[in-house]
């Protein structure tokens, strides 16, 4: 494994120039016709039972760009001032990723695997905060159907972590290309560095399988601001807050008398952040892995936002209550046996929470 800012070493620039431009006309062609697959779950243990629920109501698109390996010398000439790019995070739409990319936090890791004529790359990776971020290009012999590929289990260090979320978000370049970014949200303490096992699923039952070390980028700040509410009987902790050249971060524990999971709202919880000028922070990612602890039920988990500019000296922060619309699950019993389950539409109402303030800098 190599850092980004090394992936061009041994490549002539010419012929990925040429590689680019065709792979941008490809892309240009298919964005109108382009179907995006994306899934968010919510693990919540239930005694020996867990349930994971995909909600629609905070999922971002990812704008994804990757070249086709196409190469014509007769486009080199016309070419020689087009920039060098072709990373996945590079061109995604997400702050953070690219400022990841441009900074050379990326690690590179080009390991491939291919099942009944499909040809999945894994091709970076970023790891901040305890988020993980995982970039895919796909390539298969014969046409793939949309919605085809699923993001599966993974592992630390050869164990599931006890909680965890994530979301998977595929984008077409054509009828046989696509690419894909996988993020993985750890709730529990996470190590510096350590082994990142994982497999991604076909529609067909396939399977493929990567196992690559990563490592944690240096320089995240976390900030000292303990804070904590309790609103109409559902107890707000915030247990972190952290900020890193990739992104701001808010860890936090929620818990309310209950057992019923349908019923509950501390999974629902998310933050409206603003600087000292009133700017609002976009945020990305962060879903909530539940559990039962004797009468009430505990959440936990990490919010992912664009990184800071270097003038925010301090945030505003409002949580709120992000109810979903609509959405898919499926029931996992002690067994591993899975069960598709429907997803029923809450009958939760807003409640209103108390804003905070959090310095940054002096």
């Amino acid at each position: 494994m190599k850092k980004q800012h090394d992936q061009f070493v041994e490549f002539p620039k010419e012929d990925v120039r040429s590689a680019i431009h065709a792979g941008i006309i490809q892309a240009e062609k298919q964005v109108n016709d382009n179907k995006i697959n994306i899934t968010f779950r919510n693990k919540v243990n239930i005694g020996k039972r867990k349930v994971l629920y995909a909600t629609c109501s905070v999922l971002t698109i990812l704008g994804l760009l990757v070249v086709s390996s196409y190469f014509s010398p007769a486009l080199a000439s016309s070419l020689s001032q087009l920039p060098i790019i072709g990373s996945i995070f590079g061109s995604s739409d997400m702050n953070g990723l690219r400022q990841a990319h441009e900074k050379g936090l990326i690690s590179e890791v080009g390991e491939t695997e291919t099942v009944n004529g499909i040809s999945v790359t894994l091709s970076e990776i970023l790891y901040d905060q305890n988020n993980i971020t995982i970039g895919f290009f796909i390539e298969s012999d014969k046409q793939l159907e949309d919605f085809y590929f699923d993001a599966g289990d993974f592992t630390i260090n050869g164990k599931s972590p006890a909680g965890a979320t994530g979301s998977y978000g595929e984008k077409n370049l054509s009828a046989t290309t696509r690419t894909a970014i996988q993020e993985i949200n750890v709730t529990e303490d996470m190590p510096e560095e350590f082994e990142l096992g994982l497999k991604l699923q076909g529609k067909n039952g396939e399977t493929w399988h990567f196992s690559t070390p990563i490592k944690r980028i240096d320089n995240i700040h976390k900030i000292s601001a303990p804070h904590s509410q309790t609103v109409d009987g559902l107890k707000l902790k915030i247990t972190e807050i952290s900020v890193s050249e990739t992104g701001l971060s808010i860890a936090y524990e929620s818990s309310e008398k209950g057992t019923d999971f349908d019923l509950s709202r501390g999974g629902m919880i998310d933050f409206l952040v603003v600087d000292q000028n009133g700017n609002k922070i976009t945020g990305h990612s962060g879903g909530a892995s539940g559990e039962l602890v004797k009468d009430k039920i505990v959440f936990k988990s990490n919010k992912h936002f664009d990184p800071l500019d270097s003038n925010v000296t301090e945030l505003t922060i409002t949580p709120y209550l992000d109810i979903p619309s609509d959405g898919r699950g499926v029931e996992i019993d002690e067994n591993g046996k899975e069960k598709e389950i429907e997803y029923k539409e809450p009958s939760i109402q807003p409640i209103e929470f108390d804003s905070f303030k959090v310095k940054i800098r002096q």
